[in-house]
């Protein structure tokens, strides 16, 4: 399951390369025509594009010439794309608008006379955008994207993406030794974040005796989990969270200062949408976590960190603030990718073994707690189908 490289590549073929929505960008990193953003789905590499008539592109960073990776630069604006091996040149739509030599040198060599532009341009996606949110698949044949949500999580998703235009506020990037199931897994487990999180749980963020819900869609594979911040105090509770400080207190207080900008009481809702996406909004910090694979035993986690365009200069220092909880080295994240380092070592050690994933029960329903592994068992109900296991 997490060190195969068989079993990886079969992944990459039936969900990366499968009839998903995988998110590949928001359109805000690409205003103006000709703006890209490279990025990826699965293991795929892709660019993401803002053709000259407003619309959005998403095609294979792979020249249908001999299958290069032919754009390195991780953003920027471009007229055309060139292969720099033999100067194939694409347009934003994909389409193959130059070939060198392709009628020869004074009579030598050249293509063939049946050689046609049209059959030979990039590979594209299918591609949505939903209230500045842009998703791609490989796979032509994916439903709609508000169906493949499904009306729960797309109400949950409107609850962040209402609309209102977004502004990016940065990027932060990092490549955990870790298969990327186990990284899902992480954030679908609200059963740890009681347990290993000093940080959260001494600060009242995000612990088992605070009101909580986690929330699936049919299939399993998308989830929510949300809880209402709590104070920082002993309760009956938390006998077992040995990790409770009441002593600890930040030396700069302003980090936590929370404003109120959304309906319902949650102050951390933290959503993800099969196969790749983490959307994240803790307190004010709102980001998306997209899951890029590398191989059985590496995923990078690519951060974008955003907020509104209307946000004032105080909220936007709110955000950037308590940004400094996540991240690669985020005072509550940095422990959840030294655990995942770890899980990865003990798996490859024992990869004929198994695991238990029975906190809360055996079933797959809808939870008003979180000392519970419910969305975790949900989500292998999905991927052992979509597996054929």
């Amino acid at each position: 399951m997490y060190t195969a490289a068989d079993v990886y590549q079969r992944e990459q073929e039936r969900i990366f390369a499968g009839p998903f929505w995988n998110y590949v960008a928001l359109a805000a990193e690409i205003p103006r025509p000709g703006d890209f953003v490279r990025t990826f789905v699965g293991g795929h590499p892709i660019i993401v594009v803002r053709a000259e008539d407003g619309a959005i592109n998403a095609v294979l960073n792979r020249c249908a010439h001999r299958g290069l990776e032919f754009c390195m630069e991780r953003s920027g604006n471009a007229r055309r794309f060139v292969c720099p091996y033999h100067q194939w040149t694409y347009g934003l739509d994909g389409s193959l608008r130059g070939v060198p030599f392709r009628r020869g040198v004074q009579g030598n060599g050249g293509m063939p006379a049946d050689f046609d532009p049209a059959a030979h341009g990039l590979r594209r996606l299918a591609v949505a955008e939903r209230n500045g949110v842009v998703f791609a698949s490989l796979d032509h044949a994916v439903p709609p994207l508000e169906s493949y949500l499904g009306a729960r999580m797309v109400g949950y998703f409107d609850r962040v993406f209402d609309g209102r235009e977004l502004t990016v506020l940065g990027y932060q990037r990092h490549r955990i030794p870790a298969n990327w199931k186990l990284i899902f897994e992480n954030i679908k487990d609200p059963y740890h974040a009681s347990l290993l999180h000093v940080f959260l749980v001494s600060l009242g963020l995000f612990r088992a005796d605070q009101p909580s819900r986690v929330l699936m869609d049919e299939t399993g594979g998308h989830a929510v989990l949300s809880s209402r911040r709590g104070e920082q105090r002993h309760t009956d509770a938390t006998a077992d969270i040995a990790n409770l400080d009441t002593a600890l207190r930040l030396a700069d207080a302003t980090m936590l200062v929370p404003a109120k900008e959304f309906a319902g009481p949650e102050t951390v809702v933290m959503q993800t949408l099969w196969p790749n996406l983490m959307i994240q909004q803790q307190t004010n910090t709102l980001a998306m976590r997209q899951i890029v694979t590398r191989e059985a035993g590496v995923t990078e986690l690519h951060w974008t960190y955003f907020g509104y365009a209307d946000d004032d200069a105080e909220m936007t220092r709110r955000r950037l603030r308590q940004a400094n909880l996540q991240g690669p080295a985020g005072l509550v994240g940095i422990d959840d990718w030294e655990v995942l380092a770890y899980n990865q070592r003990g798996l490859a050690a024992c990869d004929d073994a198994a695991a238990v994933v029975e906190m809360g029960g055996h079933g797959t329903e809808d939870t008003e707690h979180m000392v519970t592994e419910v969305a975790i068992r949900a989500f292998y109900r999905h991927y052992r189908q979509v597996m054929g296991l």
